[in-house]
């Protein structure tokens, strides 16, 4: 194993996950989707906890590990408004979140898709909205995501280096340039204070200024 490997792998697995977030993510293997890294979880968490978050929206519910992580880091009234097109991920992401203790009424599942979702939502009344669905939207949900938080929020987006291959234009799959524009408008658009954090596939966050 490289020092650079072995390096990474112990930032993964700094914070450690328990029970509840092994059988989310294993749920996650069983119905083929792949959910936020360990690293990136505790990246959410301490995010969701630095804002003091009450009100969250994740666009890609998967099996519940991402929201798991965003629950934990929120404020003990908060409300996480997790959103899919996928009812049966939905389904068991709801028997994880009953599993890490959570009650029902601090979690509102919407199944949908984002972009149809994201309008009935309400203007700056959000502390976080958190990204991990349909990579080539990644642009348009950067518009319909600053509407719905408040100023000093943070907006994030899953799978920001794109399996290492973010950084690289050869990489010519629609997806991956649908990411690496993304960065480019986040790097451009005033009233955003952003950073590429280098955990799991790449978290991109960008805390709303004004």
């Amino acid at each position: 194993m490289s020092t650079h490997r072995g390096t990474r792998e112990y930032a993964e697995r700094y914070v450690e996950e328990d029970a509840a977030l092994f059988a989310a993510r294993h749920r996650a293997e069983e119905v083929g989707c792949t959910p936020i890294g360990p690293g990136a979880g505790a990246a959410l968490r301490m995010l969701a906890a630095a804002v003091q978050a009450r009100n969250v929206v994740e666009l890609g519910t998967g099996t519940g590990v991402s929201g798991i992580w965003l629950l934990r880091g929120m404020r003990s009234d908060g409300v996480l408004t997790s959103v899919d097109t996928e009812g049966e991920h939905q389904r068991l992401a709801k028997l994880g979140f009953e599993e890490a203790g959570f009650a029902s009424t601090r979690v509102r599942l919407i199944n949908g898709r984002a972009l149809e979702v994201m309008p009935r939502l309400s203007d700056t009344a959000y502390d976080v909205v958190f990204v991990d669905a349909a990579k080539s939207e990644y642009p348009d949900y950067l518009e319909a995501g600053l509407r719905l938080l408040r100023v000093g929020g943070a907006l994030v987006f899953d799978n920001a280096l794109w399996h290492d291959r973010g950084a690289d234009p050869a990489v010519g799959d629609a997806e991956g340039e649908s990411v690496r524009s993304l960065g480019r408008l986040v790097l451009e658009r005033e009233g955003l204070v952003p950073a590429l954090l280098p955990v799991g596939d790449g978290l991109l966050v960008a805390i709303k200024s004004n």
